[in-house]
């Protein structure tokens, strides 16, 4: 046996070795959801995100801040010299009443968690996306090394017959040659889509953190139906209100607008309510004594003058501000390009299926005809061979096909912001 087809045997064997149970895309699902590194950073940025508001909050409540001393003094003067400790402390408790860019930072605190929430909501939908494609990366690959098996087998047979047939003088050398040709060149592509399914499962074995198992693949009888409603302007309106990148634009607009806001506030006066208490414990000379102190009242800061710095942050940020208009646009622009390429990847994909459906009756009565043309003698062996080849690569596309269809209406829900797990459970329940 050649080293090639050693490795190539060893390769096929290690994957199809049957696991003890298969799994669906839900299980796959469910298994991302808990390993995959990329949607727990995600939800560990949500919980950060969560902070923002209590931090927002912060700048608009009371803060008291706690100080103490203590001091050894050595005084030398003309009337005398004394040496002693001091010590004290004090609380003071400041009230802001009045601070426009506390007020600014405080709505952008409940921007920021808007945001952190969307962008946590776009990687549950896209765990959802990557578990699906995937898992039927990983299935299209199976079918490609299965099918290419099948097709290897029926060319072994047909170079058989013609080794026999040419022994027997009824047939020629070249269809031997052709035979063998067609043999060799599937050898070649069973050991190049053998390493692609290696590839395919240990990418989903990145994603769920665990030796991929058994996965179900799609029933018999598969019959694909039309996104409703039949209309993809419908369905382009409902994603510019709802995608959640427009959701996260939309909300990075209005952090922009606050912060124009927050930075104009640099010019206002600020007014806080001040509430203070001191002890402090020290000598004068001859007497040694308590002082204490206490003071409420309000505090006026009135900015006049800090070299341009204030006029230019304000500058900078009506800048930022039109730029977040233009990448809210943008974002309203991308989100209809690709909820209608989602739409006609549905659309177009049922066609497609049902085209490759009928497509693979033919070409399987087009192997029969075949096979029973060369038995009398009316068809060569190369008309099998080319037979039997548009028949499994017809196969493959139509697998091809189906699982991009399904893949496709995960995408059109996701572009209107509205896939969840139920959707995933719908896709599922085409597998068996």
């Amino acid at each position: 046996m050649k080293p090639s087809r050693t490795i190539l045997s060893a390769l096929l064997a290690a994957m199809f070795v049957a696991p003890a149970s298969a799994a669906d895309l839900i299980d796959i699902y469910r298994a991302a959801q808990t390993q995959d590194a990329v949607y727990a950073a995600a939800r560990a940025a949500q919980q950060a995100g969560q902070e923002k508001l209590s931090q927002g909050r912060a700048l608009l409540m009371p803060s008291v801040n706690l100080n103490a001393n203590t001091a050894y003094n050595d005084v030398n003067a003309p009337y005398g010299a004394n040496k002693y400790n001091s010590h004290g402390y004090g609380v003071t408790v400041t009230q802001p009443l009045f601070r426009e860019q506390n007020w600014a930072a405080y709505n952008q605190s409940e921007l920021q968690v808007v945001i952190s929430d969307a962008q946590f909501k776009a990687a549950q939908q896209d765990v959802i996306l990557r578990s699906a494609q995937a898992y039927f990366d990983v299935l299209i690959a199976q079918d490609t090394v299965q099918l290419i098996v099948a097709q290897k087998s029926a060319i072994s047979q047909q170079l058989e017959q013609a080794k026999r047939n040419f022994e027997v003088g009824t047939a020629t050398i070249t269809d031997t040659h052709e035979a063998q040709a067609r043999f060799d060149l599937t050898l070649a592509q069973e050991l190049a889509a053998a390493s692609d399914l290696e590839v395919k499962r240990h990418d989903l074995q990145q994603l769920i953190n665990a030796d991929v198992p058994a996965l179900n693949v799609l029933g018999a009888g598969f019959n694909p139906v039309a996104p409703e409603p039949a209309d993809v302007q419908k369905w382009i309106e409902d994603a510019k209100l709802n995608n959640v990148q427009v959701k996260i634009a939309e909300a990075a607009y209005e952090l922009a607008d606050e912060e124009v806001a927050r930075n104009r506030g640099g010019h206002l006066p600020t007014l806080d309510l001040v509430g203070s208490y001191s002890k402090n414990t020290g000598c004068a000379f001859t007497s040694c004594g308590d002082t204490r102190s206490t003071s409420v009242g309000l505090q006026l800061n009135m900015p006049l003058f800090q070299g341009g710095a204030t006029q230019s942050k304000w500058r900078e940020a009506d800048a930022n501000r039109e730029k977040a208009k233009q990448d809210l646009e943008n974002a309203r622009r991308n989100v209809a390009v690709q909820t209608r390429q989602a739409y006609l990847g549905v659309a177009t994909g049922i066609a497609q299926v049902q085209a490759l459906q009928q497509a693979l009756k033919s070409s399987e009565s087009l192997l029969a005809a075949s096979k029973l043309g060369q038995e009398v003698g009316v068809r060569t062996s190369l008309d099998v061979l080319n037979a039997q080849q548009q028949m499994y690569s017809t196969r493959r596309d139509l697998y091809q096909a189906q699982y991009n269809y399904l893949v496709s209406n995960l995408r059109l829900k996701a572009a209107t912001g509205n896939l969840q797990e139920a959707d995933l459970e719908r896709v599922n329940q085409a597998l068996r």
